[in-house]
């Protein structure tokens, strides 16, 4: 079984001295970002790259594809999806066809990434903005009460699914009340606990019972004065595992954001001592990954158990759908809102 790390890589394919240090090092999976996208038969050779390097004939490979501002495939050979906002905008002028566009829409983009040999994607994100929040959440949300984001973000999940990948909910307990972004510095949510009991936290029991999740880089003083929720034993034992009762594969946003402080390495320990099963470190500088060298252990109990499950969701099979039909209806309901 693989270790407790989630990589990125540096370029649109790995070098000689990240092929050595992947082998060493032997990450669950691979994360891309646009860097890392060209052309389609680039993609295919690199994710098969990953395979050939770790002697795996399946590897979890994943990406944020959520639509909108966080799509890193290039419009240059791919469909940039709409934002989740367009959705939840639909959602205010009819549910249901807002539900069918929504999962029509995860559907396709499942289906895109399938066939790239990409086969996890980081959505939905169930943070339930407030009025001030931050833009880098309030412009990916898909409402602003949880019974929208449940009802959209179900939708999603089942469309991902459907498509053979896994889908990765985000960002447990919620992140909707920061009104910084957390990439450049530590939020701090001074809520009380029954207000984000009330709010934050229903659209993710609503959904705990899926296979994989991801951190919020964010203090909850109420719960924790001291410690972001990725490095939190407190938050993620008393809230992600019992209040919420999220029981799958939970890994920690990406470890270089500046919410977090110290050495990568220290960071992925903290976070994988606090609870997290896996570590993500996406910026794919190569020096910060070799230092987790120290850190990175293999997965076992309870943490493999949940990999397994995860896995089994992103090797299913690519299903015999139509793309061409499904984006026909999805744009025929787009319009039809407009």
């Amino acid at each position: 079984m693989a270790n407790n790390i989630i990589v990125g890589c540096h370029t649109l394919s790995l070098s000689n001295n990240e092929i050595s240090l992947f082998r060493e090092l032997d990450p669950l999976g691979f994360i891309l970002f646009a860097r890392n996208i060209d052309h389609p038969s680039q993609v295919i050779a690199l994710t098969e790259q990953f395979k050939q390097t770790l002697n795996r004939e399946d590897i979890m490979v994943l990406i944020d594809q959520e639509g909108g501002r966080v799509s890193r495939l290039p419009n240059t050979y791919w469909r940039v999806p709409p934002s989740p906002t367009i959705f939840a905008q639909m959602y205010l002028k009819n549910t249901k066809l807002a539900e069918r566009a929504c999962y029509l829409n995860a559907l396709l983009t499942g289906l895109e990434l399938k066939g790239l040999g990409i086969n996890v994607n980081c959505a939905p994100m169930l943070d339930v903005p407030q009025s001030n929040a931050a833009s880098i959440i309030s412009e990916r949300a898909l409402g602003t009460s949880p019974e929208q984001v449940i009802a959209l973000g179900k939708q999603i999940v089942q469309g991902i699914k459907d498509a053979g990948l896994a889908p990765v909910i985000k960002h447990l307990p919620g992140h909707g009340r920061a009104t910084s972004d957390s990439h450049l510095k530590l939020p701090l949510v001074s809520s009380s606990f029954n207000e984000l009991a009330r709010c934050d936290f229903l659209p993710f029991q609503a959904l705990s019972n899926e296979a994989m999740a991801m951190s919020a880089h964010v203090v909850f003083s109420d719960i924790d004065s001291a410690q972001p929720a990725t490095i939190s034993a407190t938050l993620i034992n008393k809230i992600v595992r019992q209040h919420i009762g999220f029981d799958g594969l939970l890994m920690s946003d990406d470890i270089n954001m500046q919410a977090l402080s110290g050495d990568v390495a220290s960071r992925a320990e903290a976070c994988l001592s606090a609870g997290c099963d896996v570590a993500l470190h996406c910026s794919g500088n190569f020096e910060e990954m070799k230092s987790l060298l120290d850190v990175a252990t293999q997965l076992e109990g309870q943490s493999k158990t949940r990999a397994d499950t995860a896995e089994k969701q992103a090797f299913a099979k690519l299903p015999e759908l139509d793309p061409s039909a499904i984006n026909t209806e999805l744009n025929h309901l787009l319009s039809l809102i407009n």
